[in-house]
């Protein structure tokens, strides 16, 4: 069905109806393990590790099919594409409520993975990116102002429903959430792509150089976009091992860690208050990344300042997802946006799937420190990389 009617054109519409589904799809999929992995492990006598095992498993799968998805939005727009991501979620979330068996278990979060390809950030900013071209970029920063709420709605969720019916309960109530709420918004709210226009006919000589132009800037970005990734993974499992091992108390690192999330929240806000259209956002970008060398520097140097430090990060993790959905608009062809955050998706995701092992290998050879300094090198950098990234746009 198309939707056709004025009010499923709003913008204002269709950014809430995605925001609503982002919750529920990051809150369903990549934060489920932090509530669920527990109750799984204890019922099944599967190890911990294997349990979230099932999640590398799903962001690997996710990673290699995100340009299929990117040109499956390019082609068709982000309707059928997340319509079938709320089918994906759903249909993972039963094979996992019924899983007795680790190997089904592990088929569920192959589903998964294809359902976050097409139901995530990227897959979102690719479909307002198809919709709006360079226009998109205050309705993919609003959007992430819904996504940074998945955690802080779903977890109470998922903690709720485990207790009073169990983990497979949750998972049944999860896909029955994506079949009744998730999908029909998918379906009713976002509307039929516009045509593709016509590429103007270029210059031979001048269209070879704005190639390879353009790819150096994909480098770059792409290669911006994975050492951020790696970072947020790697901090997102340890960081409370992390402040543990430089002796701060269970309970004050919880407490600290929960700074993390209303900085990156902030900081979108920020970001929406004084940034939409007046800047461009390779400045955001470069913010992003300075933010996280400044805030992991801290926390590898003092602890003294560790709640400095975890809002700087938190604040550079919350504007550089802005920065990842805004940059590719105007860097490239708007309208080859879609297809394009499907291959800039790609490297982020496998290397999501991995930091958290690559985390914990580093920790057992030389503890918390050397997993500081190698975040730290890392997002520093990253910080070149980005002045490279300005040096090649200016050019």
């Amino acid at each position: 069905m198309e939707a056709t009617a004025p009010l499923a054109r709003s913008r204002h519409l269709l950014v809430s109806a995605l925001g609503i589904t982002q919750i529920l799809a990051w809150g369903s999929s990549y934060y489920l393990p932090a509530v669920l992995a527990a109750p799984i492990a204890r019922d099944t006598g599967w190890s911990l590790a294997s349990v979230v095992a099932g999640l590398s498993c799903g962001l690997l799968l996710a990673g290699l099919v995100s340009p299929v998805t990117g040109r499956l939005i390019q082609l068709h727009g982000g309707r059928p594409v997340l319509a079938a991501s709320s089918l994906l979620l759903a249909a993972a979330h039963l094979l996992l409520a019924t899983a007795t068996a680790y190997p089904l278990y592990l088929i569920a979060w192959l589903l998964m993975g294809l359902g976050m390809s097409s139901g995530l950030y990227d897959a979102g900013f690719a479909t307002l990116g198809r919709l709006y071209g360079q226009g998109a970029r205050g309705a993919i920063t609003n959007l992430t102002l819904f996504g940074g709420f998945a955690s802080t709605v779903c977890w109470p969720l998922s903690a709720l429903l485990v207790e009073h019916g169990g983990w497979r309960v949750a998972c049944l109530a999860y896909a029955a959430i994506h079949l009744a709420v998730c999908l029909p918004l998918h379906l009713w709210v976002i509307p039929p792509p516009p045509p593709v226009a016509p590429a103007p006919v270029k210059d031979r000589s001048k269209e070879a150089s704005a190639t390879g132009g353009a790819r150096a800037r994909f480098v770059l970005l792409a290669s911006i976009q994975t050492l951020a990734a790696m970072i947020a993974s790697m901090l997102s499992v340890h960081l409370l091992t992390l402040l543990q091992l430089r002796g701060v108390g269970l309970a004050a690192a919880v407490g600290l860690g929960a700074l993390v999330g209303p900085s990156q929240v902030g900081a979108r806000v920020a970001e929406l208050l004084i940034g939409r259209n007046r800047h461009h956002p390779i400045w955001t970008m470069l913010t992003s990344v300075s933010l996280l060398a400044a805030g992991i520097w801290l926390l590898l140097a003092s602890q003294t300042f560790v709640a400095l430090a975890l809002i700087l990060y938190g604040a550079g993790n919350g504007i550089h997802t802005i920065a990842r959905g805004a940059l590719p608009l105007v860097l490239f062809d708007p309208q080859q946006y879609a297809a394009l955050m499907g291959k800039l998706a790609t490297p982020s995701l496998i290397i999501q799937a991995a930091a958290p092992s690559i985390g914990a290998l580093l920790l057992g050879m030389g503890g918390g420190n050397l997993v500081l300094t190698t975040l730290a090198l890392a997002a520093t950098v990253n910080v070149g990389l980005c002045v490279c990234l300005i040096s090649a746009v200016r050019r």
